[in-house]
């Protein structure tokens, strides 16, 4: 049942895309900044599971990155007056947040080899 949500969501991007015509820039930068947030989040925050010990710091650095980027994205972006329209940009941010942590969750859980119930292993 993946491929019908990301037919869905495909249809929503494509469909709010054409509505901020207008606005494409805000649209653009919602979809780019909160890409990168949440990738850089997802690859710091995932990475304890290699290092279990260290699982709360390196969510704590996840996040701490997911904000200075979008930080750092949203003041340059107003520096260089690239937002005209700021609903356009936020909605979008909060748009692709959702979709872009859906499709990492359900690529790492794609990913994941869950054990059988009942296996044992032979000693």
């Amino acid at each position: 049942m993946f491929i019908p949500k990301i037919v869905m969501l495909l249809g929503f991007s494509i469909g709010a895309g054409w509505a901020a015509a207008d606005h494409i820039h805000s649209y653009m930068l919602g979809l780019s900044i909160a890409s990168l947030a949440v990738g850089a989040c997802y690859f710091i925050a995932f990475f304890s599971s290699r290092f279990p010990e260290l699982s709360l710091f390196l969510l704590l650095c996840g996040a701490m990155a997911k904000l200075t980027i979008t930080v750092v994205g949203i003041a340059l972006s107003i520096s260089h007056e690239l937002i005209t329209s700021p609903i356009v940009f936020s909605l979008s941010y909060l748009f692709y947040t959702i979709v872009v942590s859906y499709l990492w969750f359900s690529y790492k859980d794609a990913r994941t080899i869950v054990p059988k119930l009942g296996a044992t292993s032979a000693a």
